[in-house]
């Protein structure tokens, strides 16, 4: 599989809709989070990211313009254990709470389908690492309709048990900007991770996201040894 840089990658869409990466550091020492939103109409754009617990919510700058909280508003970080929940919508809500109750990560995606707004139904995208004896791995999903056919339900599970140094993988809600927007094609695109300090990380990040369309950026570096965190938002809205 081709492999870019992935500040380079962020920069051939203007419009990814909502991207998660999840990678591991090139010193093999951490693992890298990354989770972003963008947005084009009022109501997107008019959104941050706070923190909530180990997490983040999303929240509306101004609460005098948010005209609908539906698939605006929700948890995209949660943290269950020794697992990382992160994901696009409210999903985050069900795999933490069913996989409290002993059920798969992908079994608990099976209760769920990509978002109900016709005419783009929006892919439901979701990660998860998990932490064991000093090492990690992680898991993709992707949720989306058969080409635009409400009726049917594509799911995609991508499992990474032995994840590189300096690699990572990014997916992303739309595969280019239409009308309607076209859900993410394939695996999961593989990038190559800089060897920079978390500030660094995030700024690179945010530089190369779309200035028009970039609202929320959330960075996270999880020492794999000790479980340790520190994480980083950015909002376009101060």
């Amino acid at each position: 599989m081709e492999i870019k840089a992935f500040d380079k990658e962020l920069t051939t869409l203007s419009y990814h809709g909502r991207g998660i990466m999840i990678g591991k550091s090139p010193d093999g020492k951490k693992a890298v989070i990354a989770y972003f939103i963008m947005g084009r109409s009022e109501n997107s754009r008019n959104r941050i990211f706070v923190e909530e617990g180990e997490g983040i919510r999303t929240q509306a700058f101004d609460e005098s313009k948010m005209t609908d909280p539906h698939l605006i508003i929700y948890a995209p970080v949660r943290v269950l254990g020794n697992k990382t929940i992160v994901t696009n919508g409210d999903q985050t809500d069900t795999i933490y709470e069913l996989m409290d109750k002993q059920m798969t990560f992908e079994q608990s995606l099976r209760t769920r389908e990509f978002e109900d707004d016709a005419p783009n139904y929006t892919p439901r995208i979701s990660g998860i690492l998990h932490f064991e004896d000093g090492g990690f791995n992680y898991a993709m999903s992707i949720l989306k309709s058969d080409d635009g056919n409400p009726d049917c339900c594509i799911r995609n599970t991508f499992a990474y048990n032995c994840p590189e140094n300096g690699v990572g993988r990014f997916i992303h809600t739309y595969k280019s900007d239409g009308n309607p927007l076209p859900s993410f094609e394939g695996e999961p695109k593989k990038v190559a991770l800089p060897d920079v300090d978390i500030d660094t990380f995030t700024q690179l990040v945010w530089d190369n996201l779309n200035a028009d369309n970039k609202v929320s950026l959330f960075t996270r570096y999880i020492d794999i040894a000790s479980g340790k965190y520190k994480s980083r938002i950015v909002n376009k809205n101060k």
